[in-house]
């Protein structure tokens, strides 16, 4: 099985401030969250964690995962998508005139990333490859598998796995400390 969970909240997630890289902690709230999910969720067997490097992932992983000796393994690929510029910028979905609106709001016209941005074709290419080339080796072997990452990183893995188109990439939308089993 194939499990995917987005961190809990950070202060920034509650101001509506755009975090990308941004290597923001989880609050309080996070990290209820993140203990509530463990428990909701202890039965679920898990053999491996693969985990965003960023503070907010990480730090929910290890309490989700607290006294269940299953290993937590961070990879750079699993930070979530890097918005340059626009890192940091407060309420960015509600102001229709913010040029970081076309990610939201028409992905599949997002081509040319803003400066110190990435694209979406960058994106797909590192969750891609980490999905080939560590991910399905280990479900081959029958593990059991949990990604923990970030909103829109997750979405690229879950559209990929799932083949749903960019048109429709916020379709699902990932909640905070929900479980999302993908295989």
């Amino acid at each position: 099985m194939l499990y995917i969970m987005r961190h809990g909240t950070t202060d920034w997630n509650k101001k509506h401030m755009l975090q990308g890289r941004t290597d923001i902690p989880l609050n309080n709230d996070g990290r209820f969250m993140a203990a509530e999910a463990a428990e909701r969720y202890k039965y679920i067997h898990l053999d491996l964690c693969f985990c965003s490097p960023l503070v907010r992932a990480r730090e929910t992983a290890e309490i989700f995962l607290k006294g269940r000796n299953i290993p937590i393994i961070t990879d750079d690929r699993l930070m979530e998508m890097c918005f340059g510029i626009y890192e940091g910028t407060e309420n960015y979905f509600n102001n229709s005139e913010s040029p970081v609106n076309i990610i939201f709001r028409e992905p599949q016209n997002y081509k040319i990333p803003f400066e110190g941005a990435e694209s979406f074709g960058e994106l797909y290419s590192r969750t891609g490859e980490f999905i080939k080339e560590v991910v399905m080796p280990e479900l081959e072997k029958g593990k059991d598998i949990l990604i923990v990452g970030h909103g829109v990183m997750n979405l690229s893995i879950v559209c990929q796995i799932k083949n749903i188109p960019m048109e429709k990439f916020w379709s699902l939308g990932i909640e905070n400390c929900r479980l999302f089993r993908l295989l």
